[in-house]
């Protein structure tokens, strides 16, 4: 039985002559509407929706990472996590936190002053401690040493507004993405996407900047959606709807926007995204295993360079 027409257009496999675009998101040979099953994402064909109700007792999803039992509680955690850090920054001086200075993300160090402002022409710990009016503070920066920053900065918002639409849109876009790759794999995805994020701002932004921000993450799952999405033949016009909006905010307001953080964030997230989804099923743990630790590795890769560059 042949999968395609005399046209070229591909033929349902279980009925040669109903020509269709969509295909089994397990097997990927296309299928009719009367074959087609809801899954957790996109559609299966009967054959892989029997198969699955064998694997289903063993509580796996679609792309072989475990079923969770509640696919909002890692959102919930993450969600709580920057909260507590948040509610941390207003309850030790809000716009003058401490807490800020120690989680944002900043390149290269700096040499604040206890009465406000910063000595732009120190840059280093010694000269900020001999000739900055007895009054200098040395701020570390990822190159000389606050590697932590990376990722704490993920999670450190100060505007209300900031922290409003980052954690709404993880709330909306994370159980989603959990039911459908998994747990590990979604936390993969989440921490991995803002290093990217952070990894384009250590390189493409100012070296005495701060960034602060889960939007890195954020769009690491918006980017994430899109591929699992076209994936499964889904209709992608929301998510793209969303992103373009999104990128339109990005531009207009680049003043106060890391728009870094969001372009390294969103490519990150596809190609995380990518490696889980189109890892082919025969030894599909270990090559996604493999691929996420070469992801991260390329992102090291680039954090060492760049600091490299700016000591």
């Amino acid at each position: 039985m042949s999968d395609t027409s005399a046209t070229g257009v591909p033929t349902c496999y279980r009925h040669a002559d109903r020509e269709t675009w969509i295909r089994c998101q397990r097997c990927e040979r296309p299928i009719c509407p009367d074959c087609m099953r809801d899954a957790a994402v996109g559609f299966q064909c009967p054959s892989c929706v029997s198969e699955g109700a064998k694997q289903t007792r063993t509580g796996r999803t679609a792309y072989g990472g475990s079923r969770s039992g509640n696919p909002a509680l890692t959102s919930m955690v993450l969600i709580a996590t920057n909260v507590a850090v948040w509610l941390a920054i207003v309850a030790t001086g809000w716009q003058q936190s401490e807490l800020i200075r120690r989680l944002a993300l900043t390149p290269l160090g700096t040499c604040e002053s206890e009465q406000g402002g910063y000595y732009p022409n120190i840059t280093s710990r010694v000269d900020c401690q001999f000739y900055a009016n007895a009054d200098g503070v040395w701020v570390p920066g990822v190159a000389d040493g606050a590697i932590w920053q990376l990722l704490t900065s993920a999670f450190t918002h100060v505007d209300i507004w900031h922290i409003g639409f980052n954690m709404l849109a993880l709330w909306v876009l994370g159980p989603q993405l959990e039911m459908a790759i998994g747990r590990a794999r979604f936390l993969s995805l989440y921490f991995l996407s803002a290093l990217a994020g952070s990894t384009t701002v250590y390189w493409l932004a100012a070296e005495n900047g701060a960034t602060l921000g889960a939007s890195g993450a954020v769009f690491g799952l918006m980017g994430a959606l899109l591929v699992i999405a076209f994936k499964v033949g889904g209709d992608v016009r929301n998510i793209l709807t969303w992103i373009g909006i999104n990128a339109v905010i990005t531009v207009l307001g680049a003043q106060f926007i890391s728009w870094q953080a969001h372009l390294g964030g969103l490519l990150g997230g596809m190609a995380i995204a990518a490696v889980l989804v189109y890892s082919p099923r025969p030894r599909r743990t270990r090559l996604q295993a493999l691929g996420l630790l070469g992801l991260l590795a390329v992102l090291g890769a680039l954090i060492v360079l760049r600091t490299a560059a700016l000591v």
